[in-house]
Order: structure tokens, then sequence, then C-alpha cells
């Protein structure tokens, strides 16, 4: 990594988004940091990037990680929050403890990393965060209640750190991809439902899902809305990505709840 530019931090940046964010950045000019829980592990494909050891669950890991990259750099510019995953399965079959576990990788750790690298924008009086959420923030996906209640959390806690920190110089967005094509499915707990009380309804809604994300978009799209959100001279509050990024917002603001949740239905043959 030969970049001198602007720097970022981006997590989740050994594979999908924040892979495809780290690629992108790196082109642009910005020196990027890119987080990984074991880079020693990361082939020739990985990203151009200063690699730094980070688990995004664990504090003391995040906290040694910003303060490896505040060493390294004479200050952060900007922070781009990417890593998290997915599970499936009923409200009513999922345990607590994956539940929890959902939220302390999408939620907390993007709370970890944030608590983190603010004090030094803040002090800067300056800085750009773009945090990854999911239109499943706003259109919730059946048989996926716990992820995307992470990400309406993640929609919440990006709208009132942008109100908190408005005066201060620090501007901060929200990336909302609908369907993307990473490998995202390949790392979603998908459980054993073959026997469960939800029958038909859960496997249609798992092969929909299995069979959207090949003929999705590539991350290369949400690369380029988090270029946007850290570049522009206004930035905007909301990013949204993909085939839905209209038809999500739109639905929101117009239909009834009612009529939302039965369109959600019929896409997912439930």
């Amino acid at each position: 990594m030969t970049s001198q530019g602007p720097s970022v931090l981006v997590t989740g940046a050994s594979s999908g988004i924040g892979a495809a964010a780290a690629e992108l950045l790196g082109q642009r000019g910005f020196r990027v940091f890119g987080t990984s829980r074991r880079p020693e592990d990361l082939g020739s494909d990985a990203p151009d990037a200063h690699w730094v050891a980070m688990d995004i669950r664990d504090e003391d890991s995040v906290l040694q990680g910003v303060a490896e990259v505040l060493r390294a750099s004479p200050r952060l510019d900007a922070l781009v929050c990417c890593a998290g995953y997915g599970i499936f399965g009923s409200v009513e079959e999922t345990s607590i403890s994956a539940a929890k576990e959902q939220f302390e990788t999408n939620y907390f750790g993007t709370l970890r990393t944030l608590r983190a690298v603010l004090p030094s924008m803040r002090a800067a009086a300056q800085g750009r965060i773009a945090i990854v959420g999911s239109l499943a923030g706003r259109a919730p996906i059946p048989f996926q209640a716990h992820y995307s209640a992470s990400k309406a959390a993640i929609d919440a806690l990006t709208l009132g750190l942008r109100n908190e920190l408005q005066p201060l110089g620090v501007k901060v967005s929200l990336i909302e991809p609908g369907d993307i094509n990473t490998p995202f499915n390949d790392r979603m707990d998908w459980g054993d439902f073959e026997r469960s009380p939800y029958g038909e309804r859960i496997q249609s809604c798992e092969r929909v899902i299995r069979d959207s994300l090949p003929k999705a978009p590539s991350p290369a799209v949400v690369a380029q809305a988090v270029y946007r959100a850290l570049s522009a001279s206004r930035p905007r509050v909301r990013y949204a990505v993909g085939a839905e990024s209209m038809l999500v917002p739109v639905a929101k603001r117009l239909l009834p709840d009612w009529l939302s949740l039965h369109l959600i239905r019929s896409h997912f043959g439930i």
C-alpha cells in the first residue's frame, strides 16, 4: 500500500462489500486500513491495504486495532463499517443466544468501532463515516427478523449519531444495500428446519433468498455509494443501493404497513 491520501478504516474488508469498498477507495487515492479477524489467513486476492487484526465483537481488540491505525497515520479521516452476517429462522425457533450473537456483531460491533474512532475525529473537527445497514431494516425479511432488527437498530443509531455530530465537522451516512451478490449466503447460519412448524413457508423463503443473491448486482455498486458518502461536499443521510433501492423507500413512505407486509409475503412466496 503506497497511497498517502486521506486515511480510511474499513471493517470487514476481507470479503464482500467491505473488500469492494477497500479496493475502490484505494483506487481513488485513500490510504486504506482494512480489518480482518485473521489477516495472516488472507489470500493473494485480498485488497491492497494495511491490514489490522480486529474482532469487532471484542472491546480490547477494537481499541488495539484503532490505536494501531492512529500510530500509523497522523489522523483517521474516514470510517466504513461493513462487518456483519445474517442468521435465518423463525422468531419462535431461533435461540436467544443466536439472536444475541447477531446483535453482538451487527450492532454492538459497529458501536464499539464508532466509540473507538470518534474521539480522534471529534478532536480534529472533521471526518466521514459510512455505516452499511440494509434495506431489510425498513422492509424486514420473513424468517430473518433478527437480522432485519439489527439493521433497523443500525438505522436508528446512524440517524441519532448524525444529529449528535452535526455541529462537530463529522458527517455520517447510512448505506442501505438490497440484494447484493456476495458470499453472504455462504456464511449464513441457515439452521435445520425440515421439521419446522412453519413448514413450506420457511422453505419457500429460504429458496427465494438463495436464488436471489446470484442474480443481484455486485458489491461494486455499494462501494460506489460508500465512495460518494466519503467524498461528497454534502453527503446524504441515506444511500439506498440495488434493485430495491427505489421500491422499498417509496413503499415505506406511501403504503400502509399492512400492504407493505402483504407485498413482502408475496415476494417470498409465503
